[in-house]
């Protein structure tokens, strides 16, 4: 399974949903992909590594449910975990040929997001589902130890803060952005963040009270946890829903985004025409992407058109 040309790799069959740079090994990319448009069949965890030549597929590892997300490990470089359509979490260690290690059942719809927390001392996983609540799971643990409810629809994403321990951020169809504190299963605060569906947030690396949401209705938003009466930044630019946001991990200002409308778009908040670059190679609904920790500039994403592309944007290529 798996043709590969370039910078890209073809998944026949499979609808790409998230991809995610492995924090261990440069180059080395998890991709999350559902059959029939996540519809109906199966799913698959695409492990894929970028040597000199060519994108490589290391180890696929099938569930019987569409895959919507994955999430690497922060104590061990060959565990992740992906989120599914039939309302379960997988553990898979891709030192292994067949999985998963686990199976975590417990949301009652599709779980569309999965997230490992960044901060060190303690070892702790979100998910956010189609049945309106978050969940907190250590993976050590057989069951989840904590239900996030307050989201009045499908919650799309769940983030862990890069700085707070044991805080993290939910966007849901409720069009809006939740912060929790996991010491306090109530909800800290609710920011109506968009007049829309919001599918995707995401913390600033350098900033501890900056979040980012992206909305159906083509907006990215700026958030300051401090004053949330108004966005610090709005980037108008998309024309159709925006599926994911991710700051960069080595500019405070600069975040990409991907969308419905096939593109993949670089910004910077900070300059007047925040705009940076347009990137156009999908032919078809953009959903997943990625900022290299390792490799300054590189970015993955994928998308329905069943490619998984790894590629350094001309505006990343040079100092920002």
């Amino acid at each position: 399974m798996g043709t590969a040309g370039g910078g890209a790799l073809r998944l026949p069959g499979l609808h790409g949903y998230a991809a995610e740079f492995s924090p261990y090994w440069p180059g080395r990319v998890a991709c999350a992909a559902a059959q029939y448009y996540g519809i109906a069949g199966c799913g698959t965890l695409a492990v894929l590594e970028q040597n000199e030549a060519e994108i490589v597929l290391l180890r696929s590892f099938d569930w019987n449910d569409g895959l919507f997300d994955v999430t690497w490990s922060e104590n061990n470089e060959h565990v992740l975990i992906t989120s599914s359509g039939d309302g379960s979490l997988q553990i898979w260690d891709t030192a292994k040929t067949k999985g998963p290690l686990q199976v975590y059942k417990e949301h009652t719809q599709e779980v569309f997001s999965v997230d490992w927390s960044q901060t060190r001392g303690e070892q702790l996983v979100v998910s956010g589902s189609c049945d309106q609540t978050a969940k907190l799971w250590d993976p050590a643990v057989g069951k989840s130890l904590c239900t996030f409810k307050g989201h009045e629809a499908v919650i799309y994403s769940t983030i862990w803060s890069p700085h707070i321990p044991g805080c993290f951020a939910s966007a849901s169809g409720d069009q809006t952005l939740r912060v929790w504190d996991v010491k306090a299963p109530k909800v800290n605060l609710v920011i109506p963040a968009h007049q829309a569906e919001i599918l995707s947030c995401d913390w600033c690396k350098y900033d501890e009270n900056l979040l980012v949401t992206g909305a159906v209705d083509c907006s990215l938003k700026g958030w300051d946890l401090r004053n949330i009466r108004q966005p610090v930044f709005i980037l108008l630019g998309h024309t159709y829903a925006i599926r994911r946001v991710k700051f960069s991990p080595f500019h405070a200002t600069l975040l990409a985004s991907c969308s419905y409308d096939f593109t993949v778009r670089f910004w910077d908040f900070s300059k007047p025409n925040p705009l940076l670059e347009t990137v156009e190679h999908h032919t078809e609904f953009t959903c997943g992407l990625d900022l290299s920790l390792h490799n300054r500039g590189q970015v993955v994403d994928c998308a329905w058109d069943e490619l998984v592309k790894i590629y350094t944007p001309s505006c990343l290529a040079v100092p920002v």
